[in-house]
């Protein structure tokens, strides 16, 4: 932890050190069909914020735990998050053609090899979090807790849950309540799961914990809806993918119900209310966390 650099300094020293992570990630001496290696590690290093992860290493620097014995936790999430992102460029799902700048990982390996690409992810993520077990002595019961937020906020009745309330919602959203729902679960939901797997990993109290969720629930809405503006008044050349894309899908967005200013009025108040409950848990080091909220909810990308 080094606590002289600035915001974007740190974030691109994490981004750095979790990207070496990812590419020792799959282990070389497994018998992969290669294609199938390609096609993983083609999205998995396709760049990006690395948000996930960090939002690992940065609770547990709050805690003063190790961010060593973090890692594989770390990159556990950014393999869910990346398999998320294969399976919902896919026609069937929102059809894009390009992510991150670059031809979505259907377009250059096909849609089976895709979905089979986010498959292996998924599952490769589960084996990861156990290395923090195998290879850092983490107590194992903190691993059986980051399992199961894992197994519960990434699926059914978390993100994936949300991404199928999302499609659903293309059929027509009436309610700010009905967006808000897809919102929470499809974004918020892994926002959540990455502070609380470092709180596990570092021995958060019950009440930090609490806070960790607040935190967690807050800025991953105000992310997304900083992302609904970003896709209404951003920089295609900047964000590296099609603007106006959820109005050509006729996609119902917090913009939509709010308008532009109301919206970035409610990233505002969110991100203070997120930061509050950090402040009043009592963190040893909570200033990176408080950085990165405003961060986030402040980009232009």
């Amino acid at each position: 932890m080094n606590a002289g650099l600035t915001i974007k300094h740190y974030i691109e020293e994490n981004a750095a050190r979790i990207e070496a992570e990812l590419l020792e990630s799959l282990p070389g001496i497994w018998g992969i069909p290669e294609t199938l290696r390609e096609s993983m590690m083609y999205s998995l290093m396709a760049g990006g914020k690395r948000l996930r992860p960090m939002l690992v290493l940065a609770t547990v620097e709050a805690l003063r735990g190790s961010t060593e014995a973090a890692m594989p936790v770390a990159c556990a999430i950014e393999m869910i998050h990346t398999y998320s992102l294969i399976h919902d460029d896919l026609p069937a799902m929102d059809n894009d053609d390009y992510r991150r700048g670059k031809l979505t990982n259907h377009k250059v390996y096909g849609e089976a090899m895709a979905i089979l690409a986010g498959d292996a992810l998924l599952t490769h993520a589960f084996y990861s979090i156990v290395q923090a077990y195998r290879a850092y002595e983490v107590p194992a019961e903190r691993i059986v807790d980051i399992i199961e937020d894992l197994s519960r906020l990434a699926g059914a009745s978390g993100m994936v849950g949300g991404q199928a309330a999302d499609m659903q919602g293309e059929q027509g959203i009436t309610k700010l309540e009905e967006l808000e729902y897809i919102h929470l679960h499809k974004t918020s939901d892994l926002v959540v799961f990455s502070l609380k797997a470092g709180g596990h990993l570092a021995g958060a109290t019950a009440k930090q914990q609490q806070a960790l969720e607040k935190f967690g629930y807050k800025i991953g809405l105000a992310f997304q809806i900083q992302d609904d503006i970003l896709d209404v008044i951003g920089d295609e050349s900047v964000l590296g993918k099609p603007v106006k894309s959820d109005e050509k899908q006729q996609k119902v967005t917090y913009p939509y119900f709010l308008g532009i200013e109301a919206s970035k009025d409610k990233v505002r108040e969110l991100t203070e209310q997120g930061k509050r409950a950090i402040i009043d848990a009592h963190f040893p080091y909570s200033d990176r966390l408080l950085e990165l909220a405003d961060f986030l909810t402040q980009r232009d990308r």
